[in-house]
């Protein structure tokens, strides 16, 4: 199972917030080949990184659990929702408002929601997902893939999407046999949640790709983002942002965006203290993950329901790019956000909440009582 944050008492979470400016940016040097940390001071600052995030969120009145790994007892409030999905093979070009829904615990098909990461972040990025689906009574769980967060796997050595999904998998095989969850993707770590469809297709009652590389049979990760960063052969040839873990002589390992790309490509919406955070969290992107094509079967993962969460302000996997993710591989619903970056869990909390508390109330078309219209012949955008 992948690492999780255990976080600090709020008492603690003051002295947490003098982590220094010199401190921040040293971390991200150090990612780019400055110093390196030995694990202990990396797993501390990124353990201080979020105690000052989840402090910050607490004054301004949010309400934060104290574990990563849900499992404490948890709020049992209502949160307001409204469909917002399409059904697949029909995607209109405009969407109309539906009515708020009341979410219903009784009627769920689970309770657990898995969330999974994208490319150089942790199961520090959900922090604010976490707290608010915790609050509606449900069970979210944030890992660590390989190589991210506090997992201690040196990029360089991640050789395959297998790899990097491992404590993913690792995490499904666990569960009990009848129990099945929601597998949430952002961005590359939708990869990693097409290869759990693949490999774990039982485990999963629903799969939601936010902002995600929702890829074909056949198709790489990178690929998605081939319109905004060229080709994959251009851009291993000429990118100055690659990292040669193995030497100059060496087929490139990794990737690391430095700070004004990463502000401009995932940030352009986020709130400057979630910045902060992820200034001192975010790691090198290990490139074969990415790189590798994948093997997807109509048996394993097309027998699963998945639903593509688009961010109409978003840098790194454009409108147009999201469009085109959606009409290739057509999924069971679509929602939007509006003024969402690519990074909805900083820069849309609260919408990014509700889709995923109307995503967990869809039921399956087998439960649905006579005469009553599925969620997915609605569509609604948020705002």
């Amino acid at each position: 199972m992948g690492n999780a944050f255990a976080c600090m008492p709020r008492k603690e979470h003051r002295g947490a917030a003098a982590v220094s400016r010199s401190k921040r940016m040293g971390s991200a040097r150090s990612a780019r080949g400055g110093p390196k940390l030995t694990p202990a001071e990396e797993e501390l600052l990124h353990r201080q990184a979020l105690a000052m995030a989840i402090h910050q969120h607490l004054d301004a009145g949010g309400s934060m659990s104290r574990r990563i790994d849900a499992g404490a007892s948890l709020s049992r409030r209502m949160a307001p929702g409204s469909t917002s999905s399409r059904r697949r093979g029909d995607l209109p070009d405009s969407v109309t408002n539906a009515k708020p829904a009341q979410i219903v615990l009784e009627n769920l098909e689970t309770k657990k929601i898995v969330l999974v990461h994208g490319e150089g972040f942790g199961a520090w990025c959900w922090y604010k997902t976490i707290s608010h689906l915790e609050e509606a009574g449900l069970e979210p769980v944030a890992l660590d893939l390989t190589g991210s967060g506090i997992d201690h796997t040196d990029t360089n050595s991640i050789a395959t999407l297998a790899d990097y999904s491992k404590p993913l998998i690792d995490y499904l095989d666990k569960l009990p046999e009848d129990e099945k969850v929601i597998l949430v993707g952002h961005s590359c770590g939708g990869a990693s949640v097409s290869y759990a469809l693949e490999h774990c297709p039982k485990k999963i009652s629903k799969a939601v790709f936010l902002t995600a590389t929702m890829v074909k049979d056949g198709q790489r990760p990178f690929d998605v983002f081939s319109e905004e960063l060229r080709s994959a052969d251009v851009f291993l040839q000429e990118s100055q942002f690659l990292v040669y873990g193995n030497g100059k002589d060496k087929p490139p390992t990794g990737l690391m965006f430095d700070k004004q790309q990463i502000k401009g490509l995932y940030f352009n919406q986020t709130p400057s203290k979630d910045m902060a955070l992820a200034a001192v969290s975010m790691r090198p992107i290990p490139l074969a993950p990415i790189m590798e094509k994948l093997s997807l079967t109509p048996e394993n993962y097309g027998a699963v329901r998945r639903y593509f969460i688009q961010t109409l302000d978003d840098h790194m996997l454009s409108p147009d790019a999201q469009e085109k993710l959606v009409r290739e591989n057509p999924p069971d619903g679509i929602f939007k956000i509006k003024g969402g970056d690519h990074c909805p869990f900083f820069s849309k909390p609260q919408s990014l909440n509700k889709i995923l508390l109307e995503i967990a109330q869809i039921q399956a078309p087998s439960t649905l009582l006579p005469g009553k219209a599925s969620a997915e012949e609605t569509a609604a955008e948020k705002s």
